[in-house]
């Protein structure tokens, strides 16, 4: 993004003189003495104890309050750059974000900044930072975001009203992931491959590679349950409920009309069945009927299970793990709910970057 500075130059004023006023100069005389009484009797030895103390309690506490902004720009530019965010398009941000055709998405609200923050970490150490759009989901992300990081984020009205972190299987979340897909299909709609993360993601290594051929849609088993090394690429059969159990966390399209296929089918699918107090709906259910009932018309690709497992399997099976043990890119820390067990359960695995880590964000230490 362009940033734009003003550069003034000195201005001539055609009633300045080059040599002394005669004029200033009596009345510099006349002021002199008066002016050097009053500020001689300001500078007194109390007034300049008192002065000195402030300046130490100002240079003590303001870098732990930080700077406000208002001191450095007036309240004109401060509403100017608000209002200039809230005017972004998706179609402005794909294209400022893309790179060779790609965007990286994924969709926070303010209480997730600690972990949008800890997977950006992980996407800068493989390079890939640059091409990442945070949708946000209230105005307190967006403007957060591009202020340390200009035209990162941009929301798509209209906002959930709700800036609480959601808990699985309520309706604030159901709202807030049901808005998912229609953010990709937009993005396709644009013309670019678009990825997509959940924030409680963390990569060891570049997924990139990962994404042979030329398939419509790639995507993660949700299944615990150990894989072959060599296993299948096809999607899953049909489990207990006639529907695959495929993550909705970790989804690459390219932009096909097979891949915009399913992702119209999975806003038809979460039309269909809304969340209710009975049924409490998630995303990831319409997901698994679109790809199911889209399968026979679309080339879809299964990821292997070693390089992008669930962390029912991650997390749990420690012998997995040491089996697999350089294999793995992207970590999913799924398989747990609860805002604080998600990041005891990074730090006990050495995944919560964020403490040590946090000036390779691109948005600094939150």
């Amino acid at each position: 993004m362009s940033a734009f500075f003003l550069h003034q130059r000195p201005i001539h004023n055609p009633f300045s003189f080059s040599g002394p006023n005669p004029l200033l100069s009596r009345r510099s005389s006349s002021f002199s003495r008066p002016f050097i009484t009053n500020m001689s009797s300001i500078f007194t030895p109390t007034a300049l104890l008192l002065l000195l103390s402030l300046l130490i309690i100002l240079g003590v506490f303001l870098p732990w309050a930080g700077m406000p902004d208002f001191l450095f720009s007036s309240n004109s530019n401060t509403s100017s750059q608000y209002s200039k965010w809230r005017d972004y398009t998706l179609a402005q941000a794909a294209s400022f974000v893309a790179k060779n055709g790609t965007v990286i998405v994924c969709a926070v609200s303010h209480p997730y900044l600690p972990f949008l923050n800890n997977w950006l970490i992980s996407i800068a150490r493989q390079k890939h930072q640059d091409k990442v759009l945070v949708i946000a989901e209230d105005y307190a992300t967006l403007f957060m975001v591009n202020q340390r990081w200009p035209g990162h984020a941009v929301l798509v009205p209209p906002a959930p009203d709700s800036q609480t972190a959601h808990k699985f299987g309520s309706q604030g979340f159901f709202n807030f992931t049901s808005r998912r897909p229609r953010h990709l299909l937009h993005i396709l709609e644009l013309g670019y491959n678009v990825m997509y993360n959940d924030v409680d993601m963390v990569w060891l290594a570049d997924p990139f590679p990962y994404l042979q051929g030329s398939h419509d849609v790639y995507f993660t088993d949700d299944m615990a349950a150990v894989k072959p090394l060599n296993h299948s690429h096809d999607l899953p059969p049909p489990g207990k409920k006639g529907r695959p159990y495929i993550c909705s966390c970790m989804i690459f399209l390219r932009p096909t009309s097979g891949a915009k296929l399913v992702m119209k089918k999975w806003i038809e699918e979460l039309q269909s069945q809304p969340w209710s107090k009975a049924k409490k709906a998630n995303d990831q259910p319409g997901f698994n009927w679109a790809l199911n009932k889209t399968a026979g018309e679309v080339d879809l690709y299964l990821l292997p299970q070693a390089a992008f497992p669930t962390g029912g399997l991650y997390f749990k099976n420690k012998t997995w793990v040491q089996e697999t043990k350089g294999m793995h890119v992207i970590i999913h820390n799924n398989y747990i709910t609860g805002f604080e067990k998600k990041i005891k359960r990074f730090h006990d695995f050495g995944l919560w970057l964020v403490d040590d880590h946090a000036l390779e964000s691109p948005l600094g230490r939150l």
